[in-house]
């Protein structure tokens, strides 16, 4: 018997680097493909993408060339969905198609609770058009996924909805595992070869990296490597101050072998984020075996519970080294929650569920 797949999961993610929501939506995709039987699910990839996993269940319907994200999800991908209207799409991204609805994963709502972080003219207009986003997926999606009950929580308050419309599925670390630590960033910096904590992440304002320039400054025989790209939104402008201090290492980019070996050799992993819908990073820390310290905010308390060393993100008033000294719980437990194998049976469980509405 052959399947007629139903679900239609958006594959742009594979025209972008792995880092955030990209990589989540690779793994997940990933493990459903060994879940399903052969072509129960299907997914849409543009012609011109350039990471193309070997799936063996999941049907790939390669389509037109992408131009870029806006033009596919609001014009290529939407045409397609409302000329083959028997297809649910799946949208792993924040998005939803105002006239092809499906299951979306809303990962936060970030830009509803600072409008202050949007400073200049482009900021406040994608600002605008992620609220429009956000508002789109909570009255039109025929099922909202989020990444915490603290995100769960915040989007069923803010848009007035039954939080029985959202699902929450978490991320993982699991990706981390077939790593292997380059330590040939040593080389690069010598400067790390001093006690040195480390953060890592898009250099964007509410990672708050003002925090550690602001602690910095106070406290000069600590060392501080920064690594992270800037987003074209919402950047951190304070960066300038970073690179005036000697005790703070601006990595740049950094990938994901030099990342581990970072984590491996660093005092402790630093994330003061204000606002976080999961925050990865970390976790990925914990399996490298370094401590963590993050701030007490938004859902990181949630997701990291007593394995954390804990900040107030808008006050440098600590010391890191003696919050270090706290005992905390070892993170054998944490790290068996979160796994990708247990997000895709939910996922598939969801969309089972979805199918039968």
């Amino acid at each position: 018997m052959i399947n007629t797949p139903k679900i239609l999961i958006n594959g742009d993610f594979l025209c972008r680097r792995l880092t955030g929501i990209e990589r989540y939506a690779y793994e997940i995709t990933l493990r459903l493909d060994k879940l399903i039987q052969k072509c129960e699910i299907a997914i849409i990839v543009p012609a011109n993408t350039s990471l193309r996993p070997a799936y063996q269940n999941l049907e790939i319907i390669q389509y037109k060339k992408i131009k870029s994200h806006l033009w596919w999800q609001m014009i290529t991908l939407q045409s397609f969905l409302l000329a083959h209207k028997q297809y649910t799409v799946l949208e792993f991204g924040n998005t939803c198609l105002p006239f092809a609805p499906g299951i979306v994963f809303l990962h936060d709502i970030y830009c509803e609770f600072f409008p202050e972080d949007f400073v200049t003219a482009r900021d406040k207009i994608i600002r605008l058009y992620n609220k429009w986003q956000y508002r789109l997926i909570a009255g039109r999606a025929k099922r909202i996924v989020t990444v915490s009950h603290f995100s769960k929580k915040q989007i069923a308050e803010t848009y007035r909805i039954n939080p029985c419309r959202i699902s929450v599925i978490y991320s993982s670390w699991n990706h981390f595992k077939a790593v292997r630590a380059d330590y040939s960033v040593f080389d690069r910096f010598p400067a790390l070869s001093k006690p040195f904590y480390f953060s890592l992440g898009s250099l964007s304002k509410r990672k708050n990296n003002k925090w550690i320039i602001a602690y910095a400054a106070k406290h000069p025989d600590a060392l501080f490597a920064l690594s992270g790209e800037s987003l074209p939104t919402v950047q951190a402008t304070e960066l300038a101050d970073a690179s005036a201090l000697a005790n703070i290492l601006l990595l740049g980019y950094v990938d994901d072998a030099k990342v581990k070996a970072l984590m491996k050799k660093c005092k402790a992993f630093l994330l003061p984020s204000y606002y976080e819908g999961f925050g990865l990073t970390p976790l990925e820390a914990l399996s490298c075996g370094a401590q963590i310290i993050v701030a007490k905010a938004a859902s990181l308390p949630e997701i990291y519970g007593n394995t954390a060393h804990y900040i107030d993100p808008f006050d440098t008033d600590v010391n890191l080294d003696e919050l270090l000294q706290q005992p905390v719980e070892p993170p054998d437990a944490i790290l068996a929650k979160y796994s990708y194998d247990t997000a895709a049976r939910h996922v598939y469980d969801m969309i089972k569920e979805v199918e039968t509405c």
